[in-house]
């Protein structure tokens, strides 16, 4: 096939592959990159195993799963078939030399995501970082594979750096997911700004990506969490990639089911937190 038939086409499996992850433009993706971004003190002694929380997590009807490729060829068994699989290609330790926390580095291809059977792949961007320039060759060479073969690139647009005093300030999530806009990503994941007033400027500045918000840190009481997530739906955010607010829950099946009420079906947290007394 010559390669610019391949182009014409790829627009069209943008579309149809985000078509299985946004479900009338709404998603909750289990973003599983933890092992590595933060190691082992992430999780309880009982939760080493990737397998056991994965299980739990597709049989509570996520959208979707962010991996990275390493730990996708391990679950394969898990969620092949019943839900979509978006693989991140970047990624950093938490043990790396501080000056270089704020750098990512590429560990997969588009071509190898293709292989694993993903749905989509994922990219970090930390705007504002002194590695910023890095970032965005390593955002542009996986752009340009991606859409080569009409697969939806997220990007995890995170205003990160040394001149960054606080990354959650509006003006900054703002910032941050109108770069990620201009610099094309398909679906944007970014930090939630603490209501639904401001974030819904982030929305507005993202020109119509669909934007999720990142989960974060592990709130105190369950239902805080599904109170920022309905004010992200408020705000005409698309949904939220959750990470520890559900492996860390004491039901992790239920967190997911309450989580997807708030984000498809609507409910209220208080209505949506009755599925973790299930």
């Amino acid at each position: 096939m010559d390669k610019y038939e391949g182009i014409s086409y790829s627009n069209v499996g943008v579309k149809v592959r985000l078509s299985r992850i946004l479900k009338n433009n709404r998603v909750v993706i289990f973003a599983f990159d933890h092992g590595l971004e933060h190691g082992p003190s992430d999780f309880q002694e009982d939760r080493y195993l990737a397998k056991t929380i994965l299980e739990k997590v597709t049989r509570a009807g996520v959208d979707a799963i962010m991996l990275l490729p390493g730990m996708a060829r391990l679950t394969h068994d898990i969620w092949a078939n019943r839900v979509s699989l978006i693989v991140k290609l970047t990624g950093k330790s938490d043990i790396r030399p501080p000056d270089k926390h704020y750098l990512q580095s590429v560990l997969g291809t588009v071509e190898g995501a293709i292989s694993l059977g993903a749905d989509a792949v994922a990219a970090t961007v930390y705007w504002g970082s002194d590695y910023e320039n890095e970032m965005i060759s390593s955002w542009y060479e996986i752009k340009e594979s991606a859409n080569y073969y009409g697969m939806p690139l997220l990007q995890l647009a995170y205003p990160r750096g040394s001149t960054i005093k606080n990354r959650y300030d509006p003006q900054i999530v703002m910032y941050g997911a109108r770069a990620a806009a201009e610099t094309g990503a398909d679906l944007i994941k970014t930090y939630y700004t603490g209501n639904k007033e401001t974030f819904s400027k982030v929305v507005e500045m993202a020109q119509g990506i669909p934007v999720v918000m990142s989960g974060g840190a592990v709130r105190e009481k369950p239902i805080e969490f599904l109170e920022d997530v309905y004010n992200v739906i408020l705000a005409g955010g698309s949904g939220v990639a959750v990470g520890r607010n559900v492996f860390r829950s004491n039901n992790i099946e239920g967190m997911v089911k309450a989580v997807m009420k708030v984000v498809h079906d609507n409910k209220t947290p208080e209505e949506a937190v009755k599925e973790l007394e299930k």
